[in-house]
């Protein structure tokens, strides 16, 4: 069985809440990897939110994951509440340290094609929170951050002023 590691952007709420793009189809990713859409399918949730890869370090729960057109998405939270070290994470992804999420998955059905695979089936086995995320296409989806909420209010305020002081 082949595993393989994806990696791309997520961002984390106050409360833990993450969203993201996990996997873009129809770009390979940088080892030449290509997922179809589809292969997905038979993802059974919930599955481990760790660190790293790192089995001794889980640090939340992925509870959704969702085949759209442009790709894989997935749903899930740190377990902020309960853990000190998602609290840790979660400051870092927050502070742009920890940038991306990397799955980890058993191939089902693959074909070979130049230096990567095309894979149209697999197990997803877990996603993990990295520090540098490998896919190209990979972006944020969801940014609920309660204190970038309100820095965009403020900055919306501070504009409005400015824009009243000119009439």
């Amino acid at each position: 069985m082949d595993r393989s590691f994806i990696e791309t952007k997520v961002l984390a709420d106050q409360t833990g809440a993450i969203t993201a793009l996990a996997w873009p189809f129809g770009a390979p990713d940088r080892v030449g990897d290509v997922i179809t859409k589809g292969a997905f399918a038979s993802a059974r949730m919930p599955i481990p939110m760790l660190f790293g890869h790192d089995p001794n370090d889980p640090v939340g729960v992925w509870e959704e994951a969702e085949e759209k057109a442009d790709g894989l998405h997935l749903k899930g939270r740190l377990l902020v509440e309960d853990l000190p070290r998602a609290r840790e994470v979660r400051a870092l992804v927050q502070a742009g340290a920890v940038r991306g999420i990397s799955i980890g998955f058993v191939a089902r059905k693959a074909a070979r094609h130049g230096k990567g695979r095309t894979i149209s089936a697999l197990d997803l086995m877990e996603a993990s929170l990295v520090t540098l995320p490998c896919h190209p296409g990979a972006k944020v989806t969801s940014a609920k951050d309660a204190v970038g909420a309100l820095r965009l209010a403020a900055a919306l305020q501070r504009a409005a002023a400015q824009l009243s002081k000119r009439n």
